[in-house]
């Protein structure tokens, strides 16, 4: 895989060819022909806030989407909104969350609320990748005085055995407080254990309590484990 990051695409260069397509980007100052059996073309998510009768309403769109407040409601109070068309964080797990938070406050209730930061972030790319939390840059950036861990799943009996030995799991704490600022990982199956470091930073839990849970063996889980005690340097299996 090569990545060309700051990269832009000259659409007007791309060409269907036998087996495949071909393009050129530009690259700080010079012209690249990249080739492949497929292009792929990611250009994020609109917003789907026209046509639907906004313009009749004291609803506020900046941007392209729906402004609210905490509690997910609009500039009409009786009208809320979730998801996508308010931006923030556009997973489906996000919106769920929005959802919920609606639903209780138009109920009268007093719903729980939740950064933006502490939603953990999925992309189902092969090896996965799954983070909660800053990263390691915008800990420092907030004033946070950092200390931080890397663990390679090579480390891991179940990662050898099953062969999928790519990418780490870093941690992020604090080293005044020893909270955890952040939990990034990349491997396989990573989307099903980051819940474990979204509940650990929501129950305020340091990464030694983390790493003394016994973390079943041989798991590709146990990774959070050795990577939280790694933090302070007591790492068993790496």
């Amino acid at each position: 895989m090569k990545i060309q990051t700051g990269a832009k695409v000259l659409a007007e260069t791309v060409q269907t060819v036998a087996g495949g397509v071909k393009l050129q980007v530009e690259r700080k100052g010079e012209t690249l022909e990249l080739s492949a059996e497929k292009a792929l073309v990611c250009v994020g998510r609109q917003a789907n806030v026209e046509g639907i009768g906004l313009e009749n309403t004291d609803i506020k769109v900046v941007g392209g989407f729906i402004q609210v407040n905490d509690y997910m409601q609009t500039a009409e109070s009786h009208i809320y909104a979730v998801g996508d068309c308010i931006g923030g964080v556009q997973l489906a797990h996000a919106a769920a969350h929005e959802g919920i938070i609606a639903a209780e406050h138009a109920a009268g209730g007093r719903p729980h609320l939740y950064p933006a930061s502490r939603i953990p972030r999925c992309v189902y790319t092969r090896p996965e990748t799954a983070s909660v939390g800053w990263t390691q840059r915008q800990a420092e950036e907030q004033g946070f005085e950092v200390k931080t861990s890397k663990v390679h799943f090579k480390a891991l009996g179940k990662a050898l055995v099953a062969g999928e030995t790519d990418g780490f799991v870093k941690i992020i704490a604090d080293q005044r407080t020893n909270d955890i600022l952040g939990v990034h990982m990349i491997g396989a199956h990573v989307t099903d254990y980051i819940s474990e470091a979204a509940l650990a930073q929501m129950l305020e839990a340091t990464p030694w309590e983390v790493g003394q849970t016994i973390h079943p063996h041989p798991t590709l889980s146990e990774i959070l484990g050795e990577a939280m005690l790694a933090v302070d340097g007591k790492s068993i299996g790496f």
